[in-house]
């Protein structure tokens, strides 16, 4: 399975921590909090003593989603929550993914994640959407 079938994306033209700063703040808008940050570059400069492109990963919640989803069928927390990643192509360019939940929740086989999983695709799509609409090179950045 490519990237492209269990993934949706955007590129945005920005400065790093500024793009970071948006999706944090565009998920926010559409009722995701943030439930983890991993910094894979400096995990993996720590760990393995490796240089890597900068690149985070955001681990984010829609609390009302998750607990219907949750209601449905118990065990789903292994696939919680949605990860969205920030990474940079070169110095102003920037890539952010967003997990497709509808491919994801699809594995379970359990028709009545269907709504959900739709419901936050759509948020995760319109979080991409704003990013490309207010890019963090604009002035200001945010």
């Amino acid at each position: 399975m490519s990237a492209a079938e269990y993934g949706i994306r955007t590129r945005v033209d920005g400065e790093f921590d500024k793009v970071v700063s948006q999706t944090i703040d565009a998920l926010k808008d559409r009722g995701f909090g943030v439930l983890s940050d991993i910094d894979v570059q400096e995990t993996l400069k720590n760990k393995l003593d490796v240089d890597f492109r900068r690149y985070r990963i955001l681990g984010a919640c829609n609390p009302p989603l998750a607990h219907q989803a949750l209601s449905e069928e118990i065990e789903l927390g292994l696939l919680l929550p949605c990860n969205v990643i920030v990474y940079e192509i070169e110095e102003g360019t920037c890539m952010v993914a967003a997990v497709d939940p509808v491919t994801n929740l699809s594995i379970v086989g359990n028709t009545a994640l269907g709504p959900v999983a739709e419901e936050v695709r759509t948020r995760l799509k319109a979080v991409l959407d704003a990013l490309l609409r207010h890019p963090a090179s604009a002035s200001g950045g945010e």
